[in-house]
């Protein structure tokens, strides 16, 4: 066997295990506290007080407006400076779900406000309250439109904890790199956590594509019954 193929093939159960303990963890977490803040802020922005919704908007500039590098940096290295220390892990859960919760909320806020008045208007005709008709008739049109974007920043999501590598956080990166440091193969290595990444990216590609075949099919039925 090759000498790069064999590094690959023992490297291969480390950043394997890696991705399965930290980087797979970080994802579905970090989405879907930041899926949850992203409909919190798009709701305050669309329906909430003024100085609500002020705090919202600067919410998302600020970190839409910097690189999520630099957040989590200012997390994990910056505010020990002020008292408030964490471990690299909750640093990163938390840099990624305000990350994602502030690009969230604009497809979020996106796809509600394309939602047509007369849903509102129907909703409201049949006795609905605000709270029934969003969550009954807005949330439901919304989630089908929105399912293609939120996919795409989850995909993203996989691909960006990555970073966390620069805080310390042992996921599949840096299992790579601490393999690098002891065998100086960076080429092999780098190629094969990007494989890794590659592969995780792939399928979920392919199960957003069936997912979106679902909600167009959901969709479709509620159009022949309305």
């Amino acid at each position: 066997m090759p000498h790069w193929l064999q590094l690959m093939a023992d490297s291969l159960p480390s950043l394997l295990w890696a991705g399965l303990i930290f980087t797979i963890p970080l994802t579905l977490l970090s989405f879907t506290f930041g899926l949850i803040l992203g409909l919190l802020t798009a709701l305050a922005r669309l329906f909430a007080p003024k100085p609500v919704s002020a705090i919202a908007r600067f919410y998302v500039w600020v970190i839409r407006g910097t690189p999520l590098l630099v957040q989590l940096f200012v997390i994990f290295y910056g505010l020990p400076s002020i008292g408030i220390l964490l471990d690299a892990f909750p640093a990163a859960l938390i840099g990624f779900t305000l990350n994602i919760g502030a690009y969230s909320s604009e497809i979020i806020r996106a796809v509600i406000s394309s939602v047509p008045k007369g849903q509102w208007e129907a909703a409201f005709s049949i006795g609905m309250s605000w709270r029934q008709a969003m969550i009954r008739t807005i949330l439901p049109q919304a989630a089908r439109v929105a399912v293609p974007p939120l996919s795409n920043t989850f995909i993203s999501l996989v691909k960006d904890t990555s970073l966390a590598a620069a805080i310390t956080v042992p996921e599949l990166f840096q299992a790579a790199q601490r393999i690098v440091a002891t065998t100086y193969e960076p080429l092999i290595l780098y190629i094969e956590a990007a494989l890794i990444y590659l592969a995780l990216s792939t399928v979920l590609s392919t199960l957003q594509v069936r997912l979106e075949k679902r909600f167009a099919r959901y969709g479709g039925m509620m159009e022949a019954n309305t």
